[in-house]
C-alpha cells in the first residue's frame, strides 16, 4: 500500500509536496509546492463534499490558489454543488488527445476543479505507461496550486485509504452522531496501521455548540493515544446550521449563498487556522441562538 500511496502523491501533485509557510496575503511562497490535502469520513452523509467545496471557497478568499479534485468514486458530487456540469473526468487523460486544461473545470467563485467519476477507480489498476502519461500531464498541478483539496471517499476502501496515505495532511469529517464518530474512529485506526507519524485533524460538523465539538474531539483523541497511540489534532467545527440545507437545495455553495451563516462563519475560520494557525474561536451568540430557535420550530 506504500507504493501505491507514493504513486497517488505523483498522480495528486507531481511531486512530493511541502507544507508552504503562511505568509501576508495568504500566498504561498514561490518555489513551494502545494499543499495536499485528503478530505475523508468514516462514513457518508457527514456533509464531506459540501464541507470540501465551501472550504475550498475560504481559501480561495484568503488568497490561496485552490485546486479540487473530485475523487469520490461513484458519487461524485462537486459539480452538483458548484451548480456546474463538466465534459471529462481524471481518467480522460488518459486519452493522447486529451489534457490538462481539457480536464480542469474553472468553476464559479475561483475554485478550479477536476471531475471525478464512476471510473476513477480504475486509477489504482492502470498500467505503468498509463500512470507515467497521468503523472506527466499532471504534474502541472502542483504550480497552479497553493492547496490542493482531495474530496475522497466515505469508509474503507482501497482507493480512499491511497488516497489518505498520498496526502500531506488529512481532514477526517463527522458528526457527533455515534454511527459517524465509530466509522470516524476506523477510519483513525487503519490509518494509524500505515501511517503511524501521519497527519490527521478532525472537523466536527453539525454541531449545536464549541463546547460540544470540544468534548466530541477530545473523546477521540484520547481512544487515538490510548489504543492507536497516535495524536490526532482537532481544526475545529462547523455549527449545524439551516442555510447549509438551503443553498443544497439550490446547488448553490452556503458560503456563497449565505456568506454571514453561522456555517459560513465556521468555515471561514477554518481556512483561517489551515493558512495561519491561528484558533478558531467562533461562538453562536445571541443572534446564531434564535435563528437555531427558529428553524428548529419550522
Amino acid at each position: 500500500m506504500e507504493d501505491q500511496a507514493e504513486r497517488l502523491r505523483q498522480l495528486a501533485a507531481g511531486q512530493k509536496a511541502s507544507r508552504p509557510a503562511a505568509v501576508p496575503g495568504g500566498q504561498a511562497p514561490p518555489g513551494k509546492g502545494a499543499r495536499v490535502i485528503a478530505v475523508t469520513s468514516g462514513k457518508g452523509g457527514v456533509g464531506k463534499t459540501n464541507l470540501t467545496v465551501n472550504l475550498a471557497i475560504a481559501l480561495r478568499q484568503l488568497g490561496q490558489r485552490v485546486l479540487v479534485i473530485d475523487a469520490d468514486l461513484g458519487m461524485a458530487n462537486v459539480d452538483v454543488l458548484l451548480g456546474t456540469r463538466a465534459q471529462y473526468s481524471l481518467l480522460d487523460l488518459l486519452q493522447p488527445g486529451v489534457s490538462l486544461d481539457d480536464v480542469l473545470v474553472e468553476g464559479p467563485y475561483g475554485i478550479t476543479y477536476i471531475p471525478g467519476g464512476s471510473a476513477l477507480e480504475q486509477i489504482v489498476d492502470i498500467l505503468p505507461a498509463q500512470r507515467g502519461l497521468l503523472v506527466q500531464k499532471l504534474a502541472l498541478c502542483g504550480q497552479l496550486a497553493d492547496v490542493i483539496l482531495i474530496d475522497t471517499g466515505a469508509g474503507l476502501g482501497r482507493s480512499v485509504m491511497d488516497f489518505i496515505l498520498a496526502a500531506d495532511e488529512v481532514l477526517l469529517v463527522t458528526t457527533p452522531e455515534p454511527t459517524a464518530l465509530t466509522d470516524a474512529y476506523a477510519v483513525m485506526k487503519a490509518y494509524s496501521v500505515y501511517a503511524p507519524d501521519g497527519n490527521m485533524q478532525l472537523i466536527i460538523n453539525r454541531v449545536y455548540d464549541a463546547e460540544e465539538s470540544s468534548e466530541v474531539a477530545a473523546k477521540l483523541a484520547q481512544t487515538a493515544r490510548r489504543f492507536l497511540h497516535i495524536d490526532i489534532g482537532c481544526l475545529g467545527y462547523v455549527f449545524d446550521d439551516h442555510a447549509v440545507r438551503q443553498a443544497v437545495r439550490h446547488q448553490r455553495p452556503f458560503m456563497a449563498a449565505t456568506p454571514k451563516a453561522m456555517a459560513s462563519t465556521c468555515v471561514r475560520a477554518l481556512a483561517d487556522k489551515l493558512i495561519y494557525g491561528r484558533e478558531m474561536k467562533v461562538k453562536r451568540g445571541w443572534r446564531g441562538f434564535l435563528q437555531q430557535f427558529f428553524n428548529f420550530s419550522r
